[in-house]
């Protein structure tokens, strides 16, 4: 969700100005995929470099972080939003962490959207930490080294419980990854926008999927076979 303080420094305002309309744009984006029945979505809210930013705006990023948990819980759980947070959430405060097991505690039984929220996350970070996981788990016998394949190594992933994503929408004109999801999206169609994410609204959201659905996934298939199996 890319722009936020390109968005405010276009228009003379400070940073904070932009992220309270990022803000604003994810909670429309969210309430626009539960009206177009989207089943899951995972925003890149806070990504582990993202610390290297000036001291000043992280700790207004938290401030708002916990005050949008607070303030957002009671509207998510009531359109039956499941949310949950994905990343290395240690390195938050306590106050900041006790907040997300409200919000994944009140809204874990919604079934409507599946909502993740990735702080303090970087794809490398996914990768590794799941390899240590499965380390752990061949030094305590649960299984052996010649065992390991890739369904080993996704069940450790976070989002492990959901399918890999369809479509990744990089707003703010970035053509890059930016350590995001990077094993889950193997096969991911991607789409970037010039749009600054708080001017991303419902419109721009459906033209996002309106390109994908033109999207020909062949999974390693050639298109002939795709259209032998459509009529099969």
């Amino acid at each position: 969700m890319d722009g936020n303080g390109r968005w405010a420094r276009r228009r003379g305002k400070p940073r904070t100005t932009g992220h309270q309309a990022g803000l604003k744009a994810t909670r429309n984006i969210v309430q626009n995929c539960v009206e177009l029945g989207i089943e899951s979505l995972t925003l890149f809210a806070f990504s582990s470099e993202n610390w290297r930013r000036p001291d000043q705006e992280v700790g207004m990023l938290m401030d708002l972080f916990l005050r949008a948990l607070k303030s957002e819980v009671e509207q998510l759980h009531d359109n039956g939003v499941c949310m949950r947070f994905i990343g290395d959430l240690t390195s938050f405060s306590s106050k900041l962490q006790k907040q997300m097991r409200v919000v994944e505690d009140t809204t874990r039984k919604n079934t409507v959207l599946n909502l993740s929220i990735a702080v303090n996350y970087g794809g490398r970070w996914d990768i590794a930490q799941a390899a240590r996981k499965v380390a752990l788990a061949v030094q305590s016998g649960e299984f052996s080294a010649q065992e390991i394949n890739v369904e080993t190594l996704d069940k450790y992933l976070e989002r492990r419980d959901l399918p890999d994503p369809d479509l990744l929408i990089r707003t703010g004109g970035e053509l890059r990854l930016s350590n995001y999801l990077l094993w889950q999206m193997a096969y991911t169609e991607l789409y970037f926008t010039d749009t600054l994410w708080p001017d991303f609204d419902k419109q721009a959201l459906q033209q996002a999927i309106s390109w994908f659905s033109q999207c020909e996934r062949r999974y390693g298939k050639t298109g002939d076979q795709l259209v032998q199996g459509s009529h099969a």
